[in-house]
């Protein structure tokens, strides 16, 4: 009897599967991104929720910079209203590397205009450290 072929590993932003984890807790599912995953396994994943935030969230942007630079202290992630949420954020993307150094991950399914998750335009906090890390990445 032979064994089934094994199917890739993927990390994904959970919003991108339909998971209410958007900073306004809505749920938008990308279709593209689920075409995409359909042949593989997938864990789904949310920095920001496991960098201990909650959902909803207030909205947030990187600040003076990107994902790397927030990485080294050189940019803040804030809220409209100014909270520094950086140390969630930071938090958040050590929690997805460790997920994804604990798995054989082919790629990492990531949002795009994401604080956290955007590759394209500013790179997100998670985004920057996968990317540095040498993580594939694809942006949805």
């Amino acid at each position: 009897m032979s064994n089934p072929p094994q199917k890739s590993i993927f990390l994904v932003s959970a919003c991108l599967v339909g998971l209410c984890t958007r900073y306004d807790g809505t749920i938008k599912e990308n279709t593209e991104c689920r075409k995409f995953l359909k042949d593989h396994l997938y864990i789904p994943v949310c920095p920001e929720q496991l960098g201990g935030m909650p959902t909803p969230r207030p909205a947030a942007d990187i600040l003076n910079g990107d994902g790397q630079d927030v990485l080294r202290a050189k940019a803040r992630v804030c809220t409209k209203k100014g909270e520094d949420v950086s140390d969630f954020f930071i938090k958040g993307a050590e929690q997805v590397l460790q997920i994804a150094e604990s798995q054989e991950i082919a790629g990492v399914c990531l949002k795009s205009r994401s604080p956290s998750c955007a590759i394209s335009g500013i790179i997100g906090v998670t985004a920057a450290l996968l990317k540095i890390n040498g993580f594939k990445l694809y942006e949805f």
